[in-house]
C-alpha cells in the first residue's frame, strides 16, 4: 500500500515539472536554464561498526521551479558517496559507498539560504576484512534521511552542509547499520535564477 502511494507522489511530482507556469507581472527572479543543480563534496560518516570514514560525495538536484504553486519546493536527488580514506577504525579495508535517488523538498522562501529535508533509497556496498576469505564484501538496500542548508556565495554558486542517517537492514545476522554524517561542499545551480 505505501509503495503505491509514493509511486502516485513520484507520478504527480513528474507530471507537474511538464506544466509551464505562466505569470502576468514581473517577476522578482528571472529564468532561463535548466531546473538543475549539481554539487560536489566532503563527506565524513561514523560507519557505526569501525570508526570513521571520510570521502568524496557527488549530487544532482532537478528542481519543480515551474510546477504548480503547492510543488515548488519539492525536487528529486541523485547522490553518490564513495567513504575510502580517513579511517579511524582497526580494519585497513574498511570502505563504505553509496548511489541513489529519492525526494527532497527546499524551502526558498529566503534569498540566500535555503534550508531542506530529503529521502533517499539507495544502494550500498561495503568491502571488509573478514576471517572467511570469500566474505570481505556485503550490499545493501540503504534508507537515508537527511537534510541541511544551501548558502548562496555568488550568483549561481551555492555551499551546502548536509547531514545524512543511513538505514542498512539486516546485516550481520540480522543487525542493523546505521552510519551517520556530515558533507560540505559546493554546488552550482543551472537554472539561471537570480534574485533583484
Amino acid at each position: 500500500m505505501y509503495l503505491k502511494y509514493m509511486k502516485m507522489l513520484l507520478a504527480a511530482l513528474l507530471v507537474s515539472a511538464l506544466i509551464p507556469a505562466y505569470s502576468q507581472v514581473a517577476s522578482s527572479a528571472t529564468a532561463g536554464g535548466l531546473p538543475l543543480t549539481v554539487g560536489v563534496g566532503y563527506s565524513n560518516y561514523a560507519t557505526d561498526w569501525n570508526g570513521r570514514l571520510s570521502g568524496p560525495t557527488l549530487w544532482a538536484d532537478w528542481n519543480f521551479y515551474h510546477g504548480p504553486p503547492l510543488l515548488r519546493g519539492f525536487g528529486i536527488e541523485v547522490e553518490g558517496r564513495d567513504l575510502n580514506y580517513g579511517r579511524t577504525g582497526s580494519d585497513p579495508k574498511l570502505r563504505q559507498y553509496t548511489a541513489g535517488g529519492g525526494a527532497i523538498y527546499t524551502w526558498r522562501h529566503y534569498r540566500n539560504f535555503h534550508p531542506y529535508g530529503k529521502f533517499l533509497v539507495e544502494y550500498g556496498g561495503v568491502n571488509f576484512s573478514s576471517s572467511l576469505p570469500t566474505y570481505t564484501h556485503d550490499s545493501r538496500t540503504v534508507y537515508a534521511p537527511g537534510g541541511g542548508l544551501d548558502y548562496r556565495v555568488y550568483r549561481n554558486v551555492w555551499v551546502r552542509g548536509n547531514y545524512e542517517y543511513q538505514f542498512w537492514t539486516d546485516f550481520f545476522n540480522h543487525h542493523a547499520l546505521n552510519p551517520q554524517g556530515f558533507t560540505i561542499g559546493a554546488a552550482y545551480d543551472f537554472s539561471g535564477i537570480h534574485r533583484r
